[in-house]
């Protein structure tokens, strides 16, 4: 008869290791959009411990001009599917380029225009949620 013997089990322990899930990947990649085309005070609001709350980021930034607008809009777009191959849902408010809002399911992007922002005051409206300011990089 053969004894055969069962080899040792061994554990091996993990590391415990922060993974950043989709939308804090799709959230970063947005504010290096903004950042590509010197968005002003980008904002960051985390609305994931916010009850009922209809997606995980907003990020908010402006600009002076309708044209300055669409530049940060067409980066944004553009910088988030080249480095993760997410295209927007939905993108509303080109016509005019006054607040143009890019929905890509939990993080949403607000681009407004200086006066459009400090009128509808989103900042404001989700105070209840933790806001981080990005510091520009230029």
């Amino acid at each position: 008869m053969i004894n055969k013997k069962k080899s040792p089990v061994r554990k091996v322990a993990k590391k415990s290791v922060k993974k950043l899930n989709e939308s804090e990947i799709i959230r970063d990649n947005i504010v290096e959009g903004m950042q590509e085309k010197k968005a002003k005070e980008i904002v960051c609001i985390d609305l994931r411990n916010i009850k009922n709350s209809f997606a995980d980021f907003f990020i908010i930034c402006h600009a002076d001009s309708k044209t300055h607008i669409e530049a940060i809009a067409k980066s944004v777009e553009e910088y988030v599917y080249k480095t993760i191959g997410e295209e927007p849902l939905h993108i509303e408010g080109k016509t005019n380029s006054e607040w143009i809002l890019m929905d890509y399911f939990n993080v949403v992007a607000h681009i407004f225009k200086q006066e459009q922002r400090q009128y509808y005051g989103i900042e404001r409206l989700w105070a209840d949620a933790e806001i981080q300011k990005i510091a520009s990089n230029y």
